[in-house]
Formats: structure tokens, sequence, C-alpha cells
């Protein structure tokens, strides 16, 4: 009997195999609070741990890669873009304090190609069992004729839970607070539109080969940083020493740091106290650009802002040295009256704090 589905374009069976290969990644997530194991219908958690909560507040954030994965395509190499989505999805949850619980993803795809299919899933697994996040469930739905047979797209979204008295975030924050720069492992998942259309204007292959990068392709597919497991651990430890933090994402570096300052804070952050990363310089000279254009898309080389206690800062940079993330001092909040000329203040909706950036990188 013929198999009209098939024909269509949906092979169910590749679809299984798919499963089926990333099983044993999945369940590697699953702690004691996870219900009915692998391939149901829903994922269930159990949410009887915040019984001990006063008020527990339940956090949740959704996205994507973007665009990254057509480098991930082209180069024919998908186990690094699933830390990418937890990345982008757990690390916005950690930005309120909350510690994240459980994880779906979503993969569209032209084709289901189950080896393909499964690296991308082993790839979110290793990075939710790195932050402490079960992965409960997915789908992977496959769209012949919308989507070519070799493309795809990822998404995904979480849920945490923080105590509400614990919350962070800018109600917390006081004038002479120290704002800290943690550093980012490169591009991160933004900005990769201006990347791609960069690399096609200057008739670059992502296969081609760079002095200062080696094969572009290879250096743009770094995988985002994951912040959360050890932001958890500092606010453990640290009780009350970080006021807000800020995860520099799409929007660029002044607009993410604004929205979590109050309305009629500002921040002067100091380009001098850190050095961009080659991929960020050659992208800039390649697409004739200064640094300072880019502000706005890529993080440059920060992947987050913690807003300090100024007598904690020495102690959480300590931490975060200690934990594998470079950090450091970055600016100060002030709240007295002065003008905000040039100043961005706040994005995405948020009618926060006012940021700008000054002075020149350092070399």
């Amino acid at each position: 009997m013929s198999n009209k589905y098939a024909e269509a374009g949906v092979d169910t069976a590749a679809g299984d195999l798919a499963v089926e290969l990333m099983k044993s990644a999945v369940s590697a997530t699953h702690g004691p609070s996870v219900v009915g194991g692998f391939g149901g219908f829903a994922g269930l958690f159990d949410a009887s741990s915040l019984k001990g909560f006063d008020r527990p507040l339940l956090a949740t954030s959704t996205d994507g890669v973007g665009t990254k994965v057509a480098i991930a395509q082209a180069l024919d190499k998908h186990d690094t873009i699933g830390q990418d989505l937890v990345g982008m999805v757990v690390d916005d949850i950690v930005v309120v304090g909350a510690r994240p619980l459980f994880m779906t993803d979503y993969i569209a795809c032209g084709r289901v190609v189950p080896s393909r299919i499964a690296d991308i899933v082993k790839g979110i697994a290793l990075a939710c069992s790195a932050t402490g996040t079960a992965l409960v469930g997915g789908e992977t739905a496959e769209h012949p004729g919308l989507l070519g047979p070799d493309d795809y797209d990822v998404a995904g979204a979480a849920v945490g839970v923080v105590e509400a008295e614990k919350a962070l975030g800018p109600e917390r924050v006081v004038d002479g607070d120290v704002v800290v720069a943690i550093a980012s492992s490169g591009l991160h998942s933004n900005g990769f539109s201006l990347v791609r259309s960069i690399l096609r204007q200057a008739k670059v292959d992502f296969v081609d080969r760079s002095d200062d990068l080696g094969v572009y392709g290879e250096a743009l597919l770094v995988p985002t940083r994951l912040y959360t497991t050890p932001l958890l651990e500092v606010i453990d430890a640290l009780p009350g020493a970080i006021h807000s933090l800020s995860h520099v994402t799409g929007g660029g570096i002044a607009a993410n740091l604004a929205r979590v300052l109050p309305v009629g804070s500002w921040v002067e952050v100091e380009r001098s106290t850190w050095s961009p990363e080659p991929v960020f310089r050659v992208l800039a000279d390649m697409g004739s650009m200064t640094l300072e254009e880019t502000e706005g898309t890529w993080n440059l080389g920060v992947g987050m802002f913690a807003v300090v206690a100024a007598g904690a800062a020495a102690d959480v940079i300590r931490s975060l040295e200690a934990a594998g993330l470079p950090s450091w001092v970055a600016g100060q909040v002030g709240t007295g009256a002065r003008s905000i000329a040039g100043f961005e203040q706040g994005a995405k909706g948020v009618n926060g704090g006012a940021v700008r950036l000054t002075g020149a990188f350092a070399s």
C-alpha cells in the first residue's frame, strides 16, 4: 500500500527514528520531578516542591536562535545550535532571579533527517542539563514546500520559579550600585542578519578562512555562553548582592541594560574596561563600520550585566571568575540630576533608566 503522506513529503518513520536517537539525551535531563517519562502528548512536572515557597512567582520565556541556523545549515554542523537555544531562553529566566524548572522545544524543518534532528536536540539536552532544566517535551514538524529540504528553524520555551521577595529587578537598584559586565563567548545568537549581509557583500563564504578567525563559519557558530548556574550560585551564596541582571541580546548593549534600571537613574558604561574579541573587529572592518556603530546590534563581548551593591562588587566578580565567567566593573548607577542627551532610555516597551557608552574600547 502506498503511503500518500510520505509521497506528499512527510516521513513519519524518519520522525520516529529521530525521536529514538534523541531519547537518551532528553531523558538524562529528567529528575524526580518529571512525571511520565518521555514521549507523551504533554510533559508533566511535579510542582509539589513549590509548596515550600511563601509566594512562588513563575517566570517564563520563549525565544529562538534566529538566522544563526543558516550558518549551521551551510556547514552541516548542528550540535551547537541547541545550546544557543537554551542560552536565549533559560538565561532570560535567571534575569529575574528565577531557577529554571523545565523547557520544551520546537523544530520545524523541510525534511526530517534523523541524525540532524538528534544532533540539535542533544545540544538542547546537554545545555538543559548544564542549567538544571528538565527538557520535558518537544515537537519536530516537517513542512515540505514551505521550507527547503535542508532548512529548519528552532524555538523553545521554559518556566522557572522565584520567591517573590527575592525576585530581581529595577526596583532593587539604588544610587551607587556597581555595574558588573560578564563576558560573552562571542556573538551569541543576535545580529546574524547583519553578519550574513556583511559576508555576502564581501563575497566571503562560511567555509572560507581568515587569518584572525580561522574558518568563518566555525568562528560564528561558537555557542552562546550559559550563565544560569553560575549566577544562581552567586545569588544563593551572596544574598542581596545582585539587584538586577540584564541579558544582552537583541537591541544591543545600552538598551538592554537600560531595561533593568529604574526610571530616573543613569549609567555611563566605560568602553575602556574591555576589548571586544577579534570576531567583532573583523566583521566591523569588513562591513566598513566602527565598533561603536554595532553597539545596538552585537553584544561586543558582554553577554550579561549584573547591577550589584557597591560593597559586594568584588565578591560577585570573584565568584563569577571562579565559575569561569570573566567579569569586570564597567560603570556605576547614578540618580542625581543631569542631562541625559545621547543616552538610551529603555527598550521593548520598558521605560527604564538611561545608559550610554563612553570612551574608546581597549585595544
